[in-house]
């Protein structure tokens, strides 16, 4: 598949307005599948080469049912699911997790909602409230992020 195949035209690019949004407002959820394979790739991206992300025997010695997901990369997915949504129209001025749960390789769900909007010096600021679920629905990784959408 070409990369033409995923990036829209020019003519077709979609603005996310500050007044189209409102409170309460979720955004499109994210749902992703890593498998060790991810991770290990995660591992060669980042540096991080805890065995216990790739290594289910470390990982079942450390304690953990098998190999455990590195916590910036859920972070990363959480900050995916924002600037999905926001597209090229918007900014992410604030960005913030706790990992407060252990993920396992299988299905993950991102979610995100609108918490409050404000305008600052003519600046449209959305708060937002995030999570990342596991396959129980189980929010292992809440966050909360503040973005920028553009005024009419």
């Amino acid at each position: 598949m070409s990369m033409s195949q995923h990036v829209p035209s020019p003519g077709k690019l979609k603005t996310l307005w500050y007044e189209d949004i409102s409170e309460g407002d979720e955004i499109p959820p994210l749902e992703v599948n890593p498998d060790t394979r991810q991770l290990v790739m995660y591992a060669g991206a980042s540096g991080d080469f805890q065995p216990i992300h790739y290594d289910k025997d470390v990982a079942q010695k450390a304690g953990h049912d098998a190999v455990i997901i590195h916590g910036a990369l859920k972070s990363a997915w959480l900050a995916q699911l924002i600037t999905d949504w926001l597209g090229d129209s918007g900014w992410m001025r604030e960005f913030s997790v706790q990992y407060r749960g252990i993920d396992y390789i299988g299905k993950k769900t991102c979610r995100g909602r609108v918490i409050g909007k404000r305008v600052e010096a003519d600046a449209g600021l959305v708060e937002l409230e995030l999570s990342l679920e596991d396959e129980a629905g189980t929010v292992t990784t809440p966050g909360t992020a503040l973005v920028e959408l553009p005024r009419r």
